[in-house]
């Protein structure tokens, strides 16, 4: 894929995230008002109005955009490569989406333990796979907003993202190192 293009698309994927949270807000304001989310769902607490996506999604597809940017390696003379973005890339996103899709229809019926499940199993598979990749956190933000707005579910991802990244960037590492020098150890014990 060549730079040009990654730009190209990355300003299409900005530019479609602008149209979506316009409709969004737009079909708020027309069935009732531009909702407001409380705090961990507590009247109790402050309520974040859904006037910040106007804001804060641009901002989340621009970021993700530059940082998705800085992993891919580009080919500026292979016309064959054109429009090939990383699957994993693509899995991160889509999984992300899909998976706060689910959470989002499950607690607006009703089901609220099964959004809490589905958030701690996204925390344990945290630990194993790089949820911390901007493009996860997309995928997380984007599927979340009909229902929770843009800022609680960034709020989420972000404590989830940490510990994913402290687990597969320092935890993972050492593991990984100790489990090597326990195996270079244990043939030379059995040949004793």
């Amino acid at each position: 894929m060549s730079e040009e293009y990654f730009k190209k698309l990355s300003n299409y994927f900005i530019a479609s995230v602008v149209i979506f949270v316009l409709a969004h807000l737009l079909w708020e304001h027309l069935n009732g008002g531009v909702l407001s989310h409380h705090l961990l769902h507590s009247s109790d607490l402050p309520a974040i109005s859904n006037w910040w996506n106007i804001v804060v999604l641009p901002l989340l597809a621009w970021f993700s955009t530059t940082r998705i940017k800085r992993r891919i390696s580009f080919q500026p003379d292979d016309p064959s490569a054109k429009g090939k973005i990383p699957k994993g890339i693509l899995i991160g996103f889509f999984g992300m989406l899909l998976v706060s899709i689910f959470q989002s229809v499950t607690f607006e019926f009703g089901y609220e333990n099964i959004t809490m499940y589905t958030a701690l199993c996204v925390l344990l598979v945290g630990l194993f796979l790089p949820i911390y990749r901007a493009e996860c956190i997309l995928g997380h933000v984007l599927g979340a907003t009909f229902i929770f707005g843009s800022i609680i579910p960034i709020m989420g991802i972000l404590v989830i993202a940490t510990i994913s990244a402290f687990s597969n960037l320092l935890m993972k590492p050492v593991l990984i190192n100790i489990w090597g020098r326990f195996k270079k150890l244990r043939p030379q014990q059995s040949r004793k």
